[in-house]
């Protein structure tokens, strides 16, 4: 009897005890987090521990309501939640699930065999539906590469579908999730249903709107070609804005591994069914509607008064900016010489490298940033410095010091800096600037046919031949070939070595200068389909160049 007592005791202890396991949420890694449940006698007290967030201590009265409705009882005593490891801080509802499920196993109203092989996720509402969370997506690529099953909210369908490999299951209710766990009726999954994500290029407005700025249109298919920085100087009017919002369109769709990167970083930032608020996914779905998601290259466009945590990225927790939100996309600075300088200065390192590293007093998150960089800028503080149409009232001074905001070494890292004209651009659909001159504009209102008229379409074709030839010779655009593979792709004739000298020697090139310098000849062959980098190419390298100097 003794004996049989202290078995019992066994049995009953091991019964108030459940472990189920999710993940947390550092930057764009998903680190596991065991929620460990025990229940003991005494008065009634509800603890989380394992350094939660506030959400997370929240989450008791969640779990509270959403049992009730479910039809479970919330167990009598001293309940002890314990997300481990206690040193990993825990934001957010996503262990609101896991939390429930473990009071039920552990209280004995749920009998889950299996619950070992599964990883759950998923805040919970009042009345016990699950809602979706921000960062499932690198919580799902994880959870499949250590060959675990995932439930999850039924509205993050979409969001998952680029994790194929991962075997999910989708619940709308914790009621269902119960059931599921305990045998009796399945749950559906997600490779029950044809959400295979589309890679579309963007919609953006036709470059034909745009009439005249030869030079800048032929730096924007430069830049779309080559991945290339480009800077746009000129009077209020003269179509910067509108050409910068023409780039996305000239783009080729992203490659499956680009889409998981972006698809990734809306996932933590705004998390599953929330994706659209990022300006990422530009058509999101949910399982409902059975569409999938529709991803195009990211177009991202902050305010000048934006700070440096805002562009750059920091806050509380280390949360991606702005251009992490552009990676693999484009990010358009307008007004450049507005924006603060300690933002300004930021953007030097991730141009260079393509990473941003956050750092905060107890945490460090790096974030990719391969972003393709445009900005505007007036030519001097009022605008009309070189304007046909109105005078400058600039002084000098005032125009070295208004330059002078952007500092060498910023300028330096930006491959194109193109200056445009006040009278020869015109937007036809109404969408930008409306800066023309007389005989443009009356050419326009007519409907005359312009000589080699540069459509979005018959553009994106050069741009997507110029960046095949990139990708084979060298498995990188020329933006980022690095100083060994330059060497190696160019080839320069004799005329053009003889050019390259000349410039280097009249505008004291720096190395740096030089080097991007070629990358621009080189992206200018490959546009033209030409092996050699001739003297032509060099030197429309360096008109493409000369803005500023």
């Amino acid at each position: 009897a003794h004996r049989r007592q202290h078995l019992v005791a066994a049995v009953l202890a091991a019964m108030s005890l459940a472990c189920v396991a999710c993940r947390g949420g550092v930057a764009l890694a998903a680190p596991p987090v065991q929620v460990e449940v025990h229940l003991g006698a005494g008065l009634p007290m509800f603890t989380i521990v394992g350094l939660p967030a506030a959400a997370v201590k929240e989450s008791k009265e969640r779990v509270r309501a959403a049992l009730a409705q479910a039809g479970y009882d919330l167990p009598a005593g001293r309940i002890t939640v314990n997300l481990a490891p206690a040193d990993l801080p825990k934001h957010g509802g996503r262990f609101d699930l896991a939390i429930a499920v473990g009071i039920l196993i552990a209280s004995g109203q749920l009998r889950a065999p299996d619950i070992e092989r599964y990883e759950l996720f998923g805040e919970l509402s009042l009345d016990g539906a699950l809602r979706t969370v921000a960062g499932l997506l690198p919580a799902a690529r994880a959870a499949a590469a250590a060959g675990r099953w995932l439930i999850v909210p039924a509205d993050a369908a979409a969001e998952l579908s680029w994790v194929p490999d991962a075997r999910i299951f989708l619940a709308n209710t914790l009621a269902e999730v119960g059931t599921h766990l305990a045998g009796s009726q399945r749950l559906p999954a997600l490779a029950d249903h044809d959400l295979t994500p589309r890679l579309v290029a963007a919609a953006a407005p036709d470059l034909s709107d745009v009439i005249g700025q030869a030079l800048a249109k032929q730096a924007l298919l430069v830049a779309a070609a080559g991945g290339h920085s480009l800077l746009l100087v000129g009077p209020p009017g003269c179509g910067k804005s509108m050409l910068a919002q023409r780039l996305p369109g000239l783009l080729p769709a992203l490659t499956p591994s680009e889409a998981l990167d972006v698809a990734t970083v809306a996932s933590v930032v705004s998390g599953g069914a929330r994706a659209a608020t990022a300006g990422l996914v530009q058509a999101g779905a949910t399982l409902q509607s059975g569409q999938p998601v529709q991803l195009t290259r990211p177009f991202r466009a902050p305010h000048h008064a934006a700070s440096a945590s805002a562009v750059i990225g920091g806050g509380a927790h280390a949360q991606p900016g702005e251009i992490t939100l552009a990676d693999h996309g484009v990010l358009f600075l307008d007004e450049l010489p507005e924006f603060n300088r300690r933002v300004l200065e930021a953007l030097r390192e991730p141009l260079e490298t393509g990473m941003v590293s956050v750092s905060r007093a107890s945490l460090r998150a790096e974030y990719p940033a391969r972003f393709q960089l445009v900005a505007a800028m007036n030519p001097c503080p009022c605008g009309y410095l070189g304007d046909r149409r109105r005078a400058c009232r600039c002084t000098p001074p005032q125009i070295a010091q208004y330059r002078n905001r952007i500092s060498g070494p910023l300028l330096d890292r930006i491959d194109l800096r193109v200056a445009m004209s006040s009278d020869v651009a015109v937007d036809v659909g109404g969408t930008g600037s409306a800066a023309v001159s007389r005989n443009t504009r009356a050419s326009a209102a007519v409907g005359e046919t312009q000589p080699m008229l540069l459509t979005t379409a018959s553009s994106r074709e050069r741009v997507c031949a110029a960046r095949q030839r990139q990708l084979q010779r060298n498995d990188c655009l020329n933006s980022a070939l690095s100083i060994k593979q330059l060497s190696q792709a160019i080839t320069l004739s004799e005329a053009a070595q003889k050019l390259l000298a000349q410039l280097r020697e009249k505008l004291a090139l720096s190395l740096r200068s030089e080097h991007r310098l070629l990358r621009v000849a080189r992206t200018v062959a490959d546009l033209a389909g030409d092996e050699r980098v001739e003297m032509t190419h060099i030197a429309e390298a360096q008109q493409l160049r000369r803005a500023l100097e």
